[in-house]
């Protein structure tokens, strides 16, 4: 153990980020001190120290004595430290870190590693040491250990199991409530291990529109006292079919964003609570309904605000760098804490897994072990939790899956309608699907689809990562093009755009690495991720000259996306204005009125009208009405040749 202590730290923000006060780089090994004391009202119970994550392998000491150690840099624990208090007021707690630079075994996801990992160019700076937060906690002797909360299947109740730990167990009486509702249990802990169910008299089911939680109150009472604990989740259920997602039986579609966790002063650690709702909310307000957490095992907390909020999540692991047993365990020991830690959560639709074959090397079809590898951490998730759909190995080649996913990145938009025509074509005809993939610069190979063809058409397509532009004008020019392009295949069940946020060197956000809207050529998001859109029919050719006309007219079609409940119908209208303008200036003009039915990509609508006299460059504005208001909007710049 260390004997000087040289800087004052502050937890929980990793040691190279200037919220910690020491931003220091690779650094392998440190050590934590403070003092503590316990509240005299906890004397009788046991006291817990809790970590919510350190990375990555942290042994902990009080008073001097061994408490423990935990490797894992993701993962929660714990330790009983009642044995290690002595009798003086005020207690030492030391905890010794080891942060390897070379992070290949290790599950690091984003963060960068020494030797460099093959996605070295898309990681960013480590983030070490404790990041998540440490606190006590008084419990008795006999207690609930763990806690599982899901709907029932017919939505009209909450089915409970817990398991208790101590040695009173055959004594100890339980009592399960829900606090909203005149629903209670009481029984032993051999039957709450087996599971409970509390019926709810109008069950109000959890939504992205109305997301409802209950709270449920878990007590356990023993010769060796009272244990509560409480929890919360929401009744809703999420169903893969027919190539279709269903959210409580009804359908919808995925209109997501990449969101990997990460804040300029503090690394993977959010710097307030405040800053997980902001994220949640700038998300909602480009249009999306949920957000991928890459490559990270989140703070909970951030899982509890996307639940209040109702924005829904693809969650996933951290990944490793270098294919290895070593680097294999350490990748398969994540999935049990993550759904043990996180299954509550009604706002997590997506388990997600490996990610580009991150970890085993970018070979999967090539190597039958690597194929059992993620068959076996598919199946071992699948057996904790078959409720959520599972992505085995996110964008390249999919082993066993639950949705066929793709990545496809391209910097214009004809390139890429190019390629994800290309894919559709293939996803519906070829055993063998395969699209090419980018690499390393000057580096395209194409990329197999999955192990085994052909792709069940009764599974989800999802493009889950996509975005092009060098710009934040070219960004935002992209985003409405390629979302559009989705949009016209009806066979498309999601998407997520590439990214949120900036990060570091990584530049794609729709919003800098401070949360500040980036100028996007006023093409807000949310017109292209809305419930409802607009489709044109043709081939942009850059910002600002979408569409050269070398005659008085511009002649073209449109159709509507609609991916709500019910049929719509609505007029279509448009206007003219200036350029990267972000509304009309000229009275709005009837093109045609539509019926669309959901997720049925419209007939198209004619659009003929004359250029603004003397404008050399002007934006159409298009529009989508209903009797009420504007459900949906685009814009087409045109520039005379």
């Amino acid at each position: 153990m260390s004997e000087g202590w040289l800087e004052q730290i502050t937890v929980p923000f990793a040691w190279e980020t200037p919220a910690s006060g020491i931003q220091t780089h690779w650094l392998e090994r440190a050590a934590y001190r403070r003092t503590f004391t316990v509240d005299p009202e906890w004397l009788e119970d046991r006291i817990i120290l809790h970590f919510g994550a350190v990375h990555h392998a942290a042994t902990v000491w009080v008073n001097g004595a061994r408490v423990g150690s935990h490797e894992g840099g993701y993962t929660p624990f714990e330790f009983d430290i009642t044995d290690a208090l002595t009798g003086s007021i005020e207690h030492e707690l030391v905890v010794e870190v080891f942060a390897p630079t070379d992070k290949h075994a290790v599950a690091h996801g984003k963060q960068r590693s020494m030797p460099r990992d093959d996605y070295d160019g898309c990681a960013f700076t480590p983030s070490s040491g404790i990041w998540q937060s440490v606190w006590l906690e008084p419990r008795p002797q006999t207690y609930l250990s763990e806690l599982g909360l899901t709907a029932t299947s017919e939505l009209n109740g909450i089915r409970v199991i817990g398991r208790l730990d101590g040695p009173s167990l055959g004594d100890a009486t339980v009592v399960v409530s829900v606090e909203e509702a005149d629903a209670v249990w009481r029984g032993s802990a051999a039957t709450l291990a087996t599971g409970v169910e509390l019926r709810l008299d109008g069950p109000r089911l959890w939504s992205p529109e109305d997301p409802y939680l209950y709270r449920v109150r878990v007590e356990v009472t023993s010769a060796d006292g009272t244990d509560t604990v409480i929890g919360t989740t929401g009744l809703r259920r999420i169903e893969t079919r027919d190539g279709m997602f269903f959210l409580n039986g009804r359908r919808i579609s995925l209109r997501g964003v990449l969101d990997q966790g990460y804040w300029p002063a503090s690394g993977i650690t959010a710097p307030t609570d405040e800053a997980f709702v902001r994220d949640l909310e700038l998300a909602r307000e480009a249009g999306f309904n949920l957000v991928r957490k890459h490559l990270k095992l989140e703070d909970p907390r951030f899982h509890y605000h996307a639940d209040r909020l109702g924005m829904l999540v693809w969650a996933e692991p951290a990944s490793t760098g270098r294919y290895s047993d070593r680097a294999v365990k350490a990748f398969s020991a994540q999935i049990a804490p993550m759904v043990a830690r996180d299954s509550n959560h009604p706002s997590i639709i997506i388990w997600g897994l490996y990610n580009e074959e991150w970890g085993l090397d970018w070979d999967i079809p090539g190597d039958p072990a690597k194929q059992e590898v993620v068959r076996r951490d598919y199946r071992a998730l699948k057996a904790l939790d078959p409720s959520r759909p599972i992505v085995d190995n996110s964008g390249w080649a999919h082993v066993v899956t639950d949705i066929v996913d793709w990545h496809i990145y391209d910097e214009y938009p004809k390139g890429w309608a190019d390629k994800l025509a290309n894919l559709m074509s293939e996803l519906t005809t070829a055993d063998a699907p395969t699209f090419p993939v980018g690499i390393d610069v000057g580096r395209v190979v194409p990329k197999q689809l999955l192990v085994e063809g052909p792709v069940s058409p009764s599974l989800p397509f999802m493009n889950s990562e996509f975005g092009g532009g060098w710009t934040s004008v070219d960004r935002g020019w992209n985003l409405h093009w390629q979302t559009q392009e989705l949009r016209r295949h009806d066979r498309i069940a999601g998407w997520i755009w590439t990214e949120l946020y900036d990060i570091e060197h990584e530049s794609a956000g729709i919003y800098d690495a401070f949360r500040t809207l980036k100028d996007s050529g006023s093409r807000p998001a949310h017109h292209a991720n809305g419930e409802t859109a607009l489709v044109f029919d043709l081939t942009p050719i850059a910002p600002g000259r979408d569409l050269v006309t070398s005659t008085e007219e511009v002649e073209f079609s449109v159709c509507v996306s609609h991916h709500g409940s019910a049929p719509i119908d609505a007029e279509i209208t448009f206007a003219w204005g200036p350029v990267f303008a972000a509304d009309a200036t000229t009275a709005p003009e009837l093109a045609g009125a539509v019926r669309t039915e959901p997720f049925v990509l419209s007939d198209p609508i004619t659009i003929r009208t004359a250029v603004p006299d003397g404008s050399a460059r002007a934006r159409l504005h298009v529009f989508i009405r209903t009797t009420d208001s504007i459900i949906g909007r685009g814009a087409l710049d045109v520039a005379r040749e």
